[in-house]
């Protein structure tokens, strides 16, 4: 098979996974009107068939490289396919998630009245998603991205008798909006800086400007940088911008899987595919490292207030994209997919089992710290910290990279926790040696999966954004102390500290900061809930 044949065979394979979707949500809906368990189990093998269309395009471009396909339309519009490693990682991510979602709510929609409309709505936003992922210019990009978000809506507001279902979904919308604005003029901007909404034009426009002898940036590329950045931010629910996911309760679990597993990702997506103008920006960079850090931290703090499992998770991906925009902003983009990847496995299981949740959580939950605790605490870190640094100098791993450092830094905490809760439950030092044993593992684990993930997904050079590395260490600086703070404060929650300070801490955090009340009003303002629902 020759070199056309093969990239000809990668593009429409590729095409297929957002076009049986489409073709279910548009055309196989009707047929199947009156039988709607008929359409779910049709819908779930479609989903299938996207998957397997998505592998197969994925062992394609393993073997004959990236493919760029576009076709004129009218003037500057034309039709484009953009295939390369994070294409291949995205597509087959996100067709494994849809078929996940689509046979989980074969049983748990049956019965719905509404089931042929839950089919079609979800069907046709798997398919913007997708489209999203293979999108070959800014324009479709853009399209897809606005689609995606008008389809969710209709999920959102499945059960539109439910007021809170339709403030969480205003606020959604209204949001969006914003982000489809900042898409616009990224549009706009893009054709007066570079003369072309092409990717592949984009970033060979790009890679010489980086490699000019004398780096000039024009005012259009370095505010393309930020208006990418604030576009994520509003896709990827960033604090200020946070308060709607945790309200989207009211939908049926599958979306909400699908949702925080999958369509929250496409503000990090964003980033990931536009780095290479993002990158131009500095200040955009830099802007974008400290929201996504205040917001890991603002929502992990708020996430342990709350009882409900549902709420918790999902204060727990408004933290974790805080972190993934972390990563891209300390320019560290291949972690920043590894971490995309295991967020949206690890969210979509949490969401479709969070029915037994609290079987599990109950037991691991001390209502008393015991004495030897704060020596536990101690020698957790000390191990979860020569276990890191071990792995890391095993598998090569440059720990004078800012980047690296605070990630690094960020994992200690991380496994620390995991080593004190497990010897706080089994104290017993056989049990401490094998646990260390997994822990060094899982350490092994992470610097490998990252040093794959730098090989699938090299980031561009960075040499703009080196002038701002003090930008980085004051984040490690500050993040590193507060996140073990915040650690602490989660081992003390059980017990419950008496003292004033943390019980008047413990209300304002469990109210969002009183972020959402704000949010609920301003959106009350501009589209009255009571006047709509009289109307309906």
């Amino acid at each position: 098979m020759n070199h056309s044949t093969l990239s000809g065979l990668t593009l429409w394979l590729a095409l297929a996974a957002p076009a049986v979707l489409g073709i279910t949500g548009l055309l196989l809906v009707p047929l199947y009107q009156s039988r709607p368990m008929v359409l779910a189990r049709l819908a779930a093998r479609m989903a299938a068939l996207g998957l397997a269309s998505s592998l197969l395009s994925g062992l394609c471009l393993w073997l004959d490289g990236p493919v760029h396909a576009s076709m004129k339309l009218f003037g500057p519009f034309e039709l484009g396919l953009h295939l390369d490693s994070l294409s291949l990682v995205m597509l087959n991510l996100v067709t494994f998630l849809l078929l996940v979602v689509f046979r989980y709510s074969v049983p748990y929609m049956s019965g719905d009245p509404g089931q042929v409309r839950f089919t079609r709505w979800l069907s046709l936003t798997g398919a913007s998603v997708l489209t999203i992922l293979i999108s070959g210019n800014l324009v479709q990009f853009a399209l897809a991205w606005s689609s995606t978000s008008w389809c969710l809506h209709h999920l959102l507001v499945f059960y539109p008798d439910r007021p809170g279902a339709r403030l969480a979904a205003r606020k959604k919308f209204l949001v969006s909006r914003l982000g489809d604005a900042c898409l616009l003029t990224v549009i706009v901007l893009s054709w007066k800086a570079y003369q072309t909404w092409n990717f592949a034009e984009l970033f060979s426009a790009v890679d010489r400007l980086r490699h000019a002898s004398r780096l000039s940036i024009s005012t259009e590329a370095s505010l393309i940088g930020f208006l990418l950045v604030l576009g994520a931010m509003l896709k990827s629910a960033q604090f200020p911008f946070h308060s709607w996911l945790p309200d989207t309760m009211e939908t049926p679990t599958p979306v909400s899987a699908l949702m925080h597993a999958g369509i929250i990702n496409a503000g990090g997506f964003l980033i990931l595919r536009l780095n290479a103008l993002v990158m131009l920006s500095p200040a955009a960079m830099s802007t974008l490292a400290l929201f996504g850090a205040f917001t890991a931290l603002f929502a992990s703090l708020v996430m342990l207030t709350h009882a409900s499992i549902k709420r918790s998770l999902a204060f727990s991906t408004v933290a974790q994209m805080g972190f993934m925009m972390l990563e891209c902003g300390v320019g560290a983009f291949s972690l920043a997919l590894l971490h995309l990847v295991a967020h949206s496995l690890y969210k979509a299981h949490a969401f479709l089992s969070s029915g037994g949740a609290v079987d599990h959580v109950r037991p691991a939950l001390p209502t008393r710290l015991p004495a030897y605790a704060g020596i536990a605490l101690l020698v957790s870190l000390t191990t979860s910290l020569v276990l890191t640094v071990t792995s890391a100098f095993l598998l090569k791993v440059d720990p004078t990279r800012p980047e690296h450092f605070l990630l690094s830094g960020l994992f200690v905490l991380a496994q620390t926790h995991l080593l004190f809760a497990l010897w706080i439950r089994s104290p017993r030092t056989r049990h401490w040696f094998v646990v260390a044993g997994i822990s060094f593992g899982i350490s092994l684990a992470y610097f490998a999966l990252n040093r794959l993930f730098e090989a699938v997904f090299p980031a561009p050079p960075n040499q703009l954004h080196s002038t701002a590395t003090w930008v980085e260490w004051t984040l490690t600086l500050l993040l590193l102390p507060l996140f073990l703070a915040r650690m602490v404060a989660q081992f003390l929650r059980p017990a419950g500290p008496r003292s004033p300070f943390f019980q008047r801490l413990y209300v304002h955090a469990r109210n969002g900061f009183y972020f959402n009340t704000l949010a609920n009003r301003i959106v009350g303002a501009l589209w009255p809930l009571k006047s709509t629902l009289r109307s309906s």
